[in-house]
């Protein structure tokens, strides 16, 4: 089986500010945000790449420029639509301190699947979209490289949350449980009859043990004897 690599961009100026920047135009990373992103790069030079799918928002692609960078070879590096932002509607540009004061916020907190923000996206059609996409280039990274084949996809905070609460099996009302940080790095591989989630919101630590490849199938009965220790591999 793939892995998929979940890759939140780095923090933005929006983020700093408050600012709900949705899908506008011209939204950067900030400093912190491209430290951010640097670190990731880092984390993930020891693993070979088949694939680095980004979000077209210039964050996401800001942030996956810093991975590409930091690989040894020429890595496929695809924009798809689907990874994109949710449309928040007439949220988008607003205050999150503001967007609180909204009736709506309480239902987004609490049953973001009756959501439908005004002028824009349900979160339903939003976590559809975005687990569609995922899967779909999950199994052509699969059948092209092969079951070890590691790939990264760069996308946004609620997109990264509705892929996991899929994966983990949860209801689209729990995945607010889940939280997505700047840059973080969570880790999915779909099996045959089940996703498996390996990591979530991780922001340090070795990713080298993902070059080794050989995930078990199934589930390890009594939790499995995990991966190498960091570095073992090149002792």
């Amino acid at each position: 089986m793939a892995t998929v690599l979940l890759v939140r961009h780095g923090r933005t100026t929006a983020n700093a500010t408050g600012l709900l920047a949705g899908r506008t135009a011209g939204v950067l990373l900030d400093q912190i945000g491209r430290d951010q992103a640097a670190v990731t790069g880092r984390r993930l030079a020891a693993v070979p790449l088949v694939g680095v799918v980004s979000s077209p928002l210039e964050r996401c692609r800001e942030t996956a420029q810093q991975i590409i960078d930091l690989q040894a070879g020429t890595v496929p590096t695809p924009i798809e639509d689907e990874l994109s932002e949710c449309d928040y509607g007439d949220w988008q540009g607003r205050t999150l301190t503001e967007l609180s004061q909204e009736k709506l916020w309480s239902v987004v907190q609490t049953q973001p699947s009756a959501v439908t923000f005004p002028n824009g996206e349900a979160m339903a059609a939003m976590q559809a979209r975005s687990v569609a996409a995922i899967r779909r280039h999950d199994a052509a990274f699969e059948a092209t490289h092969g079951h070890n084949a590691v790939w990264v996809a760069v996308s946004h905070g609620d997109i990264i949350k509705s892929i996991l609460a899929d994966a983990l099996g949860m209801h689209l009302d729990l995945f607010q449980r889940i939280n997505v940080g700047p840059a973080s790095v969570s880790i999915v591989r779909y099996g045959s009859t089940r996703p498996t989630v390996h990591a979530t919101n991780t922001d340090a630590g070795d990713l080298s043990w993902l070059a080794l490849g050989n995930a078990p199938a199934d589930a390890p009965v009594g939790g499995g004897a995990g991966h190498p220790a960091p570095n073992a591999s090149r002792a």
